[in-house]
């Protein structure tokens, strides 16, 4: 950021002082608002903040990975997974949208009575979400904060943004609630593809120690049966993982 301000003061000042050179000190500016919007286009990215991608190295060392699970809670599909997951005897990171847990807050506290943790996941889930100014931006995770704090009775610690586009206004945001911003490793794109054993290679492709993998309860596609693709892969992952020695925990367990 104080790099892109540079580029604008540094632009500015070119036009005073020799005026002929404003299609380079417009060229530079250009540049660099797209090298921002690349890397707010990024979920992976962190030029614009801190950013998970892997869990910390002592959650590594430990043989851990993580199973995060967004868009819910799902009334039909939520306490399908959590039946999964308890059989499984596997924990995971619910990330929620705000609105949705508002509407069912007793799902969201059963989630959490199941030993998950909910995480801020925005209060909309707006496509619009990256392209918001930072008031915008930060009432529409304050909200969700609040939203989840009021249903469980404890303040979400990590923000994914919906999709994971995000802007530069979004890092203050976070910094000011006290939130660290989760990406992934590798994703299933099981909102699109209904096809399980596509979504299990995608995200069982080089599994290791230190992995977040994601998954869908909301917006879940479903198989040709008509099922949720999250209920085909989650035993599928857990399976895998534990053959290959690896443990599943939530974000705030590795903290």
């Amino acid at each position: 950021m104080q790099a892109s301000f540079a580029v604008h003061a540094a632009a500015a000042a070119g036009i005073v002082a020799a005026p002929s050179l404003w299609p380079w000190a417009l060229g530079g500016v250009l540049a660099d608002h797209l090298a921002l919007t690349a890397a707010g286009l990024w979920p992976r990215s962190t030029l614009l903040g801190a950013n998970w991608v892997r869990l910390p190295p002592a959650a590594h060392a430990r043989r851990e990975f993580a199973i995060t699970i967004d868009d819910g809670p799902d009334p039909e599909v939520t306490p399908r997974v959590l039946d999964v997951l308890d059989r499984e005897g596997a924990r995971a990171t619910f990330f929620c949208i705000g609105a949705r847990v508002a509407a069912r807050p007793a799902l969201a506290r059963e989630i959490a009575r199941r030993g998950h943790a909910i995480e801020n996941h925005s209060q909309t889930h707006s496509h619009r979400f990256s392209l918001l100014g930072p008031r915008a931006m930060a009432a529409e995770v304050a909200a969700a904060q609040h939203s989840i704090a009021a249903a469980i009775g404890e303040p979400p610690r990590f923000f994914r943004a919906p999709a994971g586009l995000r802007n530069p206004f979004l890092d203050p945001v976070l910094c000011r609630l006290s939130l660290t911003l989760a990406s992934w490793t590798r994703r299933g794109f099981d909102t699109v593809s209904g096809d399980a054993a596509l979504v299990r290679r995608r995200l069982l492709g080089g599994l290791g120690a230190g992995d977040i993998l994601l998954v869908h309860d909301g917006h879940a596609a479903r198989g040709p049966a008509g099922q949720p693709v999250i209920l085909e892969v989650l035993p599928a992952i857990i399976a895998a993982a534990r053959a290959a020695g690896l443990a599943p925990v939530t974000l705030r367990a590795t903290l």
